[in-house]
């Protein structure tokens, strides 16, 4: 029941999207790391439909050694993306996606496990108890997540 609530809420927050995050889906990226971040509140996540159309997310997200970590719905349209095309854009910006800063290419892959500790702890940092009040209700109702790390991608920057 919980799920579907939260599920309905992702809708609505589509609904509010800034229409140039859609735009700055399409830009070449042009940064090499995610350094950009640090002073974001937001990421601008851009994950690609099979036919090749970018769909962006405001998210929010940890770093970590240079990689980024976001947890999202197990059953989220960007995770079933992910699983077909792991290539991903990643920007600052607002909480309704507008960018605010430069895109960089990355590489994501959904974790598992004794690894979602790290990525627990980099969201941690970032947020501290807003994100542990927000994140403990769902998962007291049994929202089920998955934490993704995404890794830049510098070649593709280099080669611009």
């Amino acid at each position: 029941m919980m799920h579907r609530i939260i599920k309905s809420q992702d809708r609505l927050f589509d609904l509010m999207r800034d229409p140039r995050a859609k735009e700055a889906a399409l830009d070449a990226p042009t940064a090499m790391n995610f350094d950009a971040l640090n002073a974001s509140e937001y990421a601008l996540l851009v994950t690609f439909r099979r036919s090749g159309e970018p769909v962006p997310t405001p998210v929010w997200f940890g770093l970590r050694g240079g990689r980024a970590y976001v947890r999202t719905l197990i059953d989220a349209g960007k995770v079933k993306r992910l699983r077909r095309e792991p290539r991903v854009l990643l920007a600052p910006c607002t909480v309704r996606g507008t960018p605010t800063g430069p895109v960089a290419e990355g590489i994501a892959r959904i974790l598992g496990g004794e690894e979602d500790h790290v990525a627990e702890s980099a969201l941690d940092r970032h947020y501290g108890w807003r994100r542990r009040v927000y994140e403990g209700i769902g998962t007291r109702l049994g929202v089920q997540t998955v934490y993704l790390e995404i890794a830049p991608e510098p070649s593709s920057a280099e080669d611009r």
